[in-house]
């Protein structure tokens, strides 16, 4: 279908087909209120999309070869796209935080007027911050596409430059000459069919959660950042570990001559860029218009990953090239990311704050919040001790 559709609108159907299972499982998960578990989720679709997918396609493709090359254009946009992405999670937080620990905590903690700043009032403030936020994000990646698609001046579309690497030229003009091989009704009908299997899959993917978490004693964090992003990428990622083997196979029984490919596939970071700059604030403005309360302030350790992810990734695209080092250093930052977070119980604050069937003092006076029971009962005493 992509092929019908051009190179740049058919790159924008792929990228937002591949983010397509984790969109409908993050929209069944708002519509089912675990909002918490949501935030983690999101997270943990953009670090696997930058750092555990492109980090594997730079290891395993550069393994034999001594660096490869990334879309020059692609690479500088998406840097500031990326970046102004994740600081909009991290302005919410930084509000939040500079209020926990300023002026107003000492007097809410010295003075009976005060007030404790989890509550209700605080959480309005931050929802009609995070919907503002959301509309800007959408406007600034509708521009990116349009920009991409039709950039101003005459003949000055983001073609390829003529000093680019050789594998560039060969790349575009193979995807020009590329004939589809099936009709786009048939393209139509078949997309059709597998996003209504993908929704069922990830509907029956959301009830199962509840007797996991309670089975397997898994941290609420873990299961949203590292195990939900990971099966719901399981499809692909074996498809592509099936035809990495084949193509070994083919090399070593001589059907096929494996030759090294000097082009990096960086296209997941182009999906973290669109769930970041699309789905989450889209997200944001579905529970708006459904009254749920979703905003854009996260767990601080969330907001520390992303932040760290996105300086790492930047920095190994920076100059266009990836070497199997590179894509090393990304795996392993990952698998850091996830041991940490194994142990990491969450934040209470965070959990109260998106109390979703009820009020936030009505949360922390229960103790018990549906999202993440285990994080709330430890953390309800110490904030109650801080409400007069």
């Amino acid at each position: 279908m992509a092929l019908y559709l051009g190179k740049d609108l058919g790159d924008l159907l792929i990228i937002t087909l591949n983010n397509a299972v984790e969109a409908v499982l993050a929209i069944i998960l708002l519509a089912k209120c675990e909002l918490a578990l949501l935030q983690s989720t999101i997270v943990g679709v953009v670090i696997l999309h930058l750092l555990l997918i492109p980090g594997t396609s730079f290891l395993v493709g550069g393994y034999n070869i001594r660096q490869q090359m990334l879309h020059p254009h692609h690479s500088e946009l998406n840097h500031s796209l990326l970046m102004i992405g994740v600081l909009a999670t991290l302005l919410p937080t930084a509000f939040f935080a500079a209020l926990d620990r300023g002026a107003s905590a000492v007097a809410a903690a010295g003075s009976e007027a005060g007030s404790s700043l989890v509550n209700d009032t605080t959480r309005d403030q931050l929802l009609q911050m995070s919907r503002g936020i959301a509309i800007m994000l959408l406007t600034v990646y509708v521009a990116s596409r349009i920009y991409m698609h039709n950039p101003p001046g005459e003949n000055n579309a983001l073609t390829v430059p003529q000093d680019a690497p050789p594998e560039i030229h060969h790349e575009e003009k193979h995807l020009l000459e590329e004939e589809p091989l099936v009709s786009s009704w048939a393209c139509m009908l078949l997309l059709v069919v597998t996003v209504g299997l993908m929704a069922v899959t990830a509907e029956f993917l959301v009830e199962s959660i509840d007797e996991v978490r309670e089975k397997s004693n898994i941290q609420v964090e873990w299961f949203g950042m590292i195990l939900l992003p990971i099966v719901s990428f399981s499809a692909d990622g074996a498809v592509a570990v099936i035809f990495f083997f084949q193509s070994i196979y083919d090399h070593l029984t001589g059907r096929e001559i494996l030759v090294p490919n000097m082009l990096a596939r960086g296209r997941a970071i182009d999906l973290s860029i669109q769930f970041t700059l699309w789905w989450m604030p889209f997200l944001v403005l579905l529970g708006w218009w459904t009254n749920k309360p979703m905003h854009l302030m996260f767990d601080y350790f969330e907001v520390a990953l992303l932040l760290g992810s996105c300086f790492l990734v930047n920095y190994v695209t920076a100059d266009s090239k990836t070497n199997w080092v590179e894509g090393l250093i990304m795996v392993i930052f990952y698998l850091m990311i996830a041991l940490v977070t194994w142990f990491y119980p969450g934040q209470p604050e965070a959990v109260f704050m998106l109390a979703c069937k009820e009020t936030v003092a009505e949360a922390v006076a229960r103790g018990v919040e549906g999202e993440s029971k285990s994080v709330v009962a430890a953390g309800a005493a110490a904030v109650l001790a801080r409400i007069p």
